[in-house]
């Protein structure tokens, strides 16, 4: 098994496949054809968007149509997907004393909650209640 840095592409990959994998079958099976990037900030466009200033203020976007929202009559518009964005989650990780595994384990669990139509609210209130 090849070691990883904890800071690299590679490894945030490999803890996302890890995380994906550790969700039950039933709920991976309903997600679908949805693909997850790697990608070291946000694009400007994306945080002109999102209104947001700092290309640090992001650590994760869910892309595509949540299921709830999609219809058998749509035209395809590709595969749903998941940015994590590597450099502002380490920086999150560092300032918060956090490990950089939980934080990518965090961003991508919420952002697939997104995939299913949670907003934002609704996933705070879900890890409230789970806490």
């Amino acid at each position: 098994m090849a070691a990883f840095d904890s800071d690299t592409a590679a490894y945030f990959e490999k803890v996302a496949q890890e995380t994906w994998d550790g969700l039950p079958r039933e709920f991976r099976d309903v997600v679908g054809n949805l693909v997850i990037q790697v990608r070291d900030f946000a694009s400007r466009d994306t945080l002109d968007d999102m209104g947001l200033d700092s290309r640090y203020d992001l650590l994760g976007l869910y892309h595509g149509v949540g299921l709830p929202f999609k219809a058998t009559w749509d035209l395809p518009q590709g595969p749903d997907m998941i940015f994590l964005y590597r450099l502002p989650i380490l920086a999150y990780a560092r300032e918060e004393g956090e490990s950089v595994e939980a934080v990518i384990r965090h961003v991508l669990i919420h952002e697939v909650g997104h995939h299913f139509g949670f907003s934002d609210e609704d996933m705070d209130a879900i890890e409230e209640g789970a806490d």
